[in-house]
């Protein structure tokens, strides 16, 4: 039987391995970059992405769970996807941003399920992850604009 902690536990680490998928992602992305604004604004969401995860970490060791020190297999694969397209990219620059353009609106909804679900939130694990999403959600909006540019 899973207890209440252990359910918000559990839909934290969820977003824990997430973000730790997201920094390591956009710590590829700025590898990857050939513009130094890309690489310099994806180092600096790498950087936000490791914030966030101890953030996380810090309000699951509250609830006296374990935290995951891992990223996922699908976070892997999306390095990996990563690196080919701009292998392979005439754009490089224009590759990232379309593949983190596509991680950002996957971790809103990540968010979004964890936020909205049955299982009742303390107020400071909601406003953490509300102001988590909220910064994904405006950073989405400068790479579409970022996108744009190019």
């Amino acid at each position: 039987m899973k207890t209440y902690t252990k359910e918000v536990g559990s839909k934290l680490n969820t977003l824990l391995e997430k973000n730790y998928d997201a920094q390591k992602g956009y710590k590829t992305a700025s590898e990857n970059a050939q513009s130094i604004i890309l690489t310099n604004f994806f180092e600096r969401k790498s950087k936000e992405r490791e914030q966030f995860a101890d953030q996380l970490k810090s309000e699951i060791t509250k609830l006296a769970q374990e935290p995951e020190t891992t990223g996922s297999i699908a976070g892997i694969a999306h390095r990996t996807w990563m690196n080919t397209k701009a292998l392979f990219s005439s754009d490089t620059d224009e590759a990232m941003l379309a593949e983190a353009i596509r991680g950002e609106k996957a971790s809103i909804e990540d968010y979004n399920d964890v936020l909205n679900a049955e299982v009742v939130l303390p107020q400071s694990i909601q406003n953490v992850l509300s102001g988590q999403r909220n910064t994904i959600v405006n950073d989405t909006l400068t790479i579409k604009r970022l996108e744009d540019i190019k």
